[in-house]
C-alpha cells in the first residue's frame, strides 16, 4: 500500500514539473470518484488508472454533475475558449440567396446608415440615445449631429448593400439634397 502512495506522490510531482509542457507530456486528471488518471495529450486513451486515497483533500470538491475533462487538445481548447476575448460582431453577407440566387443586403447597414448619391455614408454618433440624463446639453447637441463615414468605411458599406440602395432617390423637401452631389470628391 505504501508503494502505491509513493507512486501517486511521484505522479503528482511529475505533473507539476511537466505542466508547462502540457501537449508533449502526460496530463494529470482527477475524476469525481477520486481516481488519479494519467492521460496523454496526443492520445485520448488514459494510461493506467491508479487508485489512491484522497490526495487532494485540501482542494475544493467538484460540484455535482461537473467532470474534469482532459486528455485531448480539443477538450483543453474548449475550456479556454470562453476566456478568450470576443472579437468584433460579424455582419454576415449573403452572396447567393437560396430563393433567387441573388446577393442580399445586410439589414443593420440599411437601418443605421444613409447613403448619399456621391457615395458618402452618413451615420449617427455612438451613444446618441444612451443615458442622456447624465450628459451635458453641449454633449447632447454634439451627439444629435450626423457625421460622415471614412473612405474605408464607405467602401465596406457599399460592399454590404446591393445596387437597390445605391440608386438616386428624389424626395420632396429632402433635407440632404444639398449634400447629395459633391464636386472634387474622390471616394
Amino acid at each position: 500500500m505504501a508503494g502505491r502512495a509513493l507512486v501517486a506522490k511521484a505522479v503528482v510531482v511529475a505533473a507539476g514539473v511537466l505542466r508547462p509542457l502540457r501537449f508533449g507530456a502526460p496530463l494529470m486528471c482527477r475524476s469525481p470518484l477520486g481516481n488519479i488518471r494519467l492521460a496523454s495529450a496526443a492520445s485520448p486513451q488514459p494510461f493506467h488508472p491508479i487508485r489512491v486515497p484522497n490526495v487532494f483533500a485540501a482542494s475544493k470538491p467538484l460540484p455535482a454533475g461537473r467532470t474534469l475533462t482532459c486528455g485531448s487538445p480539443a477538450a483543453i481548447l474548449k475550456s479556454v475558449a470562453p476566456v478568450l476575448p470576443s472579437l468584433q460582431p460579424v455582419r454576415t453577407l449573403t452572396y447567393c440567396s437560396l430563393k433567387k440566387g441573388k446577393r442580399k443586403s445586410v439589414k443593420p447597414v440599411i437601418y443605421r446608415f444613409l447613403r448619399l448619391h456621391s457615395g458618402l455614408w452618413l451615420r449617427r454618433r455612438a451613444g446618441y440615445k444612451k443615458k442622456l440624463w447624465k450628459k451635458k446639453p453641449v454633449r447632447r447637441k454634439r451627439l444629435r449631429e450626423l457625421v460622415f463615414c471614412s473612405k474605408t468605411q464607405s467602401r465596406l458599406l457599399d460592399k454590404m448593400t446591393t445596387s437597390f440602395w445605391k440608386r438616386r432617390n428624389w424626395y420632396v423637401d429632402d433635407p440632404y439634397q444639398r449634400y447629395q452631389n459633391r464636386t472634387n470628391l474622390k471616394v
